[in-house]
């Protein structure tokens, strides 16, 4: 074999590997998870509003 064939081997190596992870990617069993992840920056920001809440709630009853 020579490094042509090597190199064409390879390459059909890389084009299985991109291939799946394309069905992966895509895939319905992955959807929720994705759909999840997606969704992560909107909860901190839902706690972080709430924390904020309940610190302007502290000082007026303190005042």
């Amino acid at each position: 074999m020579d490094y042509g064939t090597y190199q064409g081997v390879y390459t059909l190596i890389l084009m299985a590997i991109m291939i799946s992870i394309i069905v992966w990617a895509y895939s319905k069993r992955q959807k929720s998870a994705f759909n999840e992840a997606a969704n992560l920056v909107f909860a901190d920001e839902q706690v972080h509003s709430d924390s904020l809440n309940g610190e302007q709630k502290d000082k007026s009853a303190h005042i």
